[in-house]
This record gives structure tokens, C-alpha cells and sequence, in this order.
């Protein structure tokens, strides 16, 4: 009966940072549930035209409102229609920064063993 005693070849060691990594795991779960708690709350504005179209999402890209002044309905339903989309996609690449930025500081300092 050779290697008796050895378990799964892990050592003391190494038993010790694998329950690290897992309290690291369970700290940027439990951050990932309260940021996705906070995109929901947030109000970002995308806009086109100088802020004639203004687009709303929340900080998950969940469509909240839009506001389009009475100037931009004067530029006809071709121009508005470019407006809205502008204002849409700008909408889009804030939120999605946003949830990059802040999803980087949540796992910033995170070290796994092994990975």
C-alpha cells in the first residue's frame, strides 16, 4: 500500500489557498448580486443631436424613456429617426462601459491558484 496517507495529493497548503480561492469566489458573488442591484437603479442618458433625442436606460440596458425636444420633431421623421438611433447606441455604449468599469473593480485582486 504505497502512498498511504496522501489523500488527493494536495497538501496542507494547498487545501489552504483552494479555501481562499473560494471565499474570494463567494465575496464577488455576493459584489456581482449587489452591483447587478445597482445597474438596475441607475438612470444613463445617451444623446444626439446636442441633446435634441435623449434615450434612458438603466445600467443593464433595460430601456427606461425617451425624450425628444419639439426641435428635434421639427427636422422631420427620416432626421428624428437617426436621432433616436444615435441617442440609442450612445445609451448603449455607456451602459455597457459602465457594467465593464464596475465589473472590473468587483474581481480586481482576484488570484486563483492554478488559473
Amino acid at each position: 500500500m504505497t502512498g498511504k496517507g496522501q489523500g488527493f495529493g494536495f497538501g496542507l497548503g494547498k487545501m489552504k489557498e483552494l479555501a481562499e480561492a473560494f471565499k474570494k469566489a463567494q465575496q464577488v458573488q455576493e459584489g456581482a448580486k449587489r452591483l447587478q442591484e445597482e445597474l438596475e437603479q441607475m438612470e444613463i442618458v445617451g444623446e444626439a443631436g446636442g441633446g435634441l433625442v435623449k434615450v434612458i436606460v438603466s445600467g443593464n440596458q433595460e430601456p427606461k424613456r425617451v425624450e425628444i425636444s419639439p426641435a428635434a420633431l421639427e427636422q422631420g421623421s427620416d432626421i428624428l429617426s437617426d436621432l433616436v438611433t444615435a441617442a440609442m447606441k450612445n445609451a448603449y455604449e455607456k451602459s455597457t462601459a459602465t457594467m465593464r468599469e464596475r465589473m472590473e473593480e468587483l474581481t480586481s485582486g482576484l488570484e486563483l491558484p492554478g488559473f
